[in-house]
């Protein structure tokens, strides 16, 4: 495996760098014996401090090609997430439905982790993450994480091109869409007891934004190895979608030439369609999209079309009508 490091690893020019975070350590030292009655607190930050053997990989350097330039409706520069907010903030319909999942998803085991490969491709195999990691090449992107619910992030991801690992399948010229599966574990996920719902989660993107120069595949944060609440080992990021379509803790990619359904199309087609680009233009059934709130500092931005990303993907819509580019 190729692994760039990176001492500066959030060093987008844009970007103001995260403050260094109290160690939890020192946290729990300082709350003494009283912290007793605080158990469950104790019992997650200690949770925290247990090794991850993925720890030496990371950090990487960072490539900062797809660096983009934001500024919200005052004029002032965007700048980073904190690793605070972007691990304690999260959507993860597995573990529940409000956004306070992490020690939900802390029971996930993750390692090992076994990943499969099918379907219309030329080379089907499955491999264990760990494995996978050494064929592929570790970088840092910095990519604006844009929710469907009008809040966004700015995010300091680890990992490689879903291309890469695309390359490796061979996909047949029949092959047109990529299906992605996450876990399925009722038993630790608790909403995947409700049977009432299309599990497991289920995404699909068409071969053409898989293979585009943007899509990534992200197995760390903030120089460190994926947290489970965030969806660890691995995730899709495409970061000119809402973040729906960034599929958490993947077990299989599957090439077919028929479009499946995703697991937000069989529920809710109108409000959570296929496409899901970015779109100031198209309103949410519910709330505009002409704006988002920034977690962490609450600021406002105004809503760029692909989340600001398009010159790398407006090409590949060319021939849509703007109301399919969300919910077609």
């Amino acid at each position: 495996m190729l692994i760039k490091k990176n001492k500066e690893w959030n060093n987008y020019k844009n970007i103001t760098p995260e403050k260094t975070f109290i160690n939890r350590r020192s946290i729990l030292k300082s709350m003494g014996f009283a912290a007793v009655s605080s158990n469950i607190i104790i019992q997650n930050a200690l949770a925290v401090e247990e090794p991850n053997p993925r720890n030496d990989l990371y950090p990487v350097d960072q490539n900062r090609e797809f660096n983009v330039e934001e500024f919200d409706i005052k004029g002032g520069t965007r700048k980073l997430t904190t690793e605070k907010e972007v691990t304690s903030y999260n959507n993860y319909f597995e573990f529940g439905t409000t956004k306070n999942i992490k020690r939900g998803a802390s029971k996930l085991i993750t390692s090992p982790w076994n990943i499969s490969f099918k379907g219309l491709i030329d080379n089907e195999f499955e491999i264990d993450f760990d494995d996978l990691l050494k064929k592929v090449s570790l970088e840092e992107r910095v990519y604006k994480l844009r929710c469907v619910e009008a809040w966004s992030m700015v995010v300091p991801w680890s990992g490689f091109s879903l291309k890469s690992i695309i390359k490796m399948a061979q996909p047949k010229s029949t092959a047109k869409f990529l299906v992605m599966k996450t876990f399925l574990d009722p038993d630790i996920a608790r909403t995947q007891k409700q049977d009432w719902y299309p599990w497991p989660y289920t995404e699909v993107i068409t071969i053409d934004e898989a293979m585009n120069d943007l899509t990534f595949i992200a197995t760390g944060v903030y120089g460190k190895p994926l947290p489970n609440q965030n969806g660890s080992p691995l995730r899709l990021v495409v970061p000119w979608k809402y973040g729906f379509k960034s599929i958490k803790a993947i077990v299989s990619f599957e090439f077919v030439s028929e479009r499946p359904k995703t697991f937000w199309e069989e529920l809710q087609p109108k409000e959570y369609g296929f496409w899901a680009n970015v779109n100031p233009e198209v309103s949410h059934p519910r709330w505009s999209q002409e704006q988002d709130k920034d977690i962490g500092t609450n600021r406002m931005y105004p809503t760029e079309i692909y989340n600001g990303y398009g010159k790398w993907v407006a090409s590949l819509y060319k021939d849509m009508n703007k109301s399919d580019l969300l919910y077609g």
